[in-house]
């Protein structure tokens, strides 16, 4: 089943925050374990941002969160947070596409 998981932070530092996202993107091609990603703003909350990522499964996404590469992204990001992000873990139910 394939898992959606949102990651909700606050910066100030969102240019900082995004060379290193980069960075880490170009570290892991080849071997990235997500499929998609989403990096939005939220227009009602100052500094606030959320990164939507798909994986195929729970499990594949766990297996990415305790790669070290991915602890080490979390631990230089937190450094230009205000405060620790919020995590929701979704499992996909249902997708539908509305076209026309």
């Amino acid at each position: 089943m394939r898992f959606i998981q949102i990651i909700e932070y606050r910066t100030r530092r969102i240019d900082e925050f995004n060379a290193l996202l980069d960075s880490w993107v170009e570290k892991n091609a080849g071997h990235r374990l997500a499929t998609r990603a989403l990096q939005t703003r939220d227009r009602d909350g100052e500094d606030v941002y959320l990164n939507i990522v798909e994986f195929p499964s729970h499990e594949v996404a766990m297996e990415n969160s305790a790669r070290p590469e991915t602890a080490e992204f979390a631990s230089q990001v937190a450094a230009l947070c205000e405060g620790p992000p919020s995590f929701r873990n979704l499992d996909v139910l249902e997708e539908r596409s509305f076209e026309g």
